[in-house]
């Protein structure tokens, strides 16, 4: 419950787009937009004398450019910021960019022809989860985005140096939104090139969610890539829904082929974790081990109880460590839940619940 309106400073070189976000959130009853600055330098007296709750930042600016101003805030006054990026390949990395650095949020930058009630909406929601970040969480990790993680290559390989031979019907399934783009990459970096199959749905604009999958892979030794309608999934294959698309699969012949849809949103979301685990559920039985990170809202919940009651086993992540704890508590709360752990050992609890599963 909001006791008062969230106070929102706009900055963006771009005058329409200073006059079209104070527009489209002017009947957002919980929302006032406090002021607009055309630079980082304006910004900075901005903050000062009128002492916003969040900003929205562009990243293309003169003077200053919107990284450098955020690394800057997050080291000196750090707050929520939601970023506006350019719908281009340049903009995707630097919104990705944009995330590691703290930002809780990424949306697409305004363009005229836009709606302004969908855009209020959209961003109207993004500032209230924005709001609910603890941003110690963002700004805890070391220089190389390890976060105490460590590989678990010695579970794998327990003094023998042998090779785990997986069974092909075990997979890994793993929900996130609002904060999950850094911790799915600190999850995956600190897997084998062995590991089994994964799908993974993080909330994540359509114009990203590539550059996404590319900066994940090269820091992980299994592949990484954006999922393609009819993939097959397979052991050191770990599959990233797109943007705009939902993710579910189907077993054939032994093995799990990948379906993308634009179907309806779920829970206002295209991907969302629910359809992957729902979708899921029936066909992996004991096989699955699914993970719920951090993330606003309460998608993933309900298909990761159907994971469990079907026999798999389920993870979410603590709240000390999440961003939001938002998906992870809720499904705690409906009983979904069979660990509660800090992000520093989501990979070495599904790899140990992946050896218990050959082990029956």
């Amino acid at each position: 419950m909001i006791s008062r309106k969230i106070r929102v400073l706009v900055v963006d070189d771009s005058a329409v787009v200073r006059r079209l976000i104070p527009e489209a959130l002017k009947n957002d009853r919980d929302i006032e937009v406090v002021g607009t600055a055309q630079d980082p330098y304006h910004a900075r007296d901005l903050i000062l004398e009128l002492e916003p709750d969040i900003l929205t930042l562009d990243i293309e600016m003169p003077r200053m450019d919107g990284l450098t101003f955020l690394n800057i805030l997050m080291e000196k006054h750090p707050m929520p910021v939601i970023v506006l990026s350019s719908l281009t390949r340049r903009g995707s990395e630097q919104a990705l960019e944009a995330l590691r650095l703290g930002a809780v949020d990424v949306l697409g930058k305004p363009r005229g022809s836009f709606s302004l009630g969908e855009t209020g909406q959209v961003l109207g929601d993004r500032i209230r989860g924005a709001m609910e970040a603890q941003m110690d969480n963002h700004l805890s990790r070391d220089a190389n985005g390890g976060n105490g993680i460590s590989p678990v290559h010695s579970v794998l390989h327990p003094g023998s140096g042998q090779r785990v031979k997986w069974d092909p019907r075990q997979i890994g399934l793993i929900g996130a939104s609002t904060g999950g783009t850094e911790a799915i990459k600190m999850v995956l970096a600190s897997l084998p090139a062995n590991f089994p199959g994964l799908c993974i749905v993080q909330h994540i604009p359509a114009f990203i969610s590539k550059a996404f999958a590319e900066r994940v892979n090269s820091a992980s030794a299994m592949e990484v890539r954006e999922a393609r309608h009819g993939d097959v999934l397979r052991e050191g294959l770990a599959l990233i829904a797109p943007g705009d698309y939902h993710l579910s699969l189907q077993r054939e012949r032994g093995y799990y082929r990948v379906s993308l849809k634009q179907s309806p949103k779920v829970w206002y979301q295209r991907p969302a974790a629910d359809v992957l685990f729902r979708s899921a559920a029936p066909i992996t039985g004991k096989w699955a081990v699914g993970a719920l990170l951090t993330g606003m809202g309460r998608d993933g919940a309900e298909g990761l109880l159907q994971i469990k009651e079907a026999g798999g086993h389920t993870l979410a992540q603590d709240e000390a460590t999440s961003v939001v704890y938002g998906m992870p508590r809720v499904a705690n709360e409906i009983g979904a839940v069979e660990e509660v752990v800090p992000l520093q050992q989501v990979a070495g609890r599904m790899t140990k619940a992946f050896l218990k599963q050959m082990a029956h």
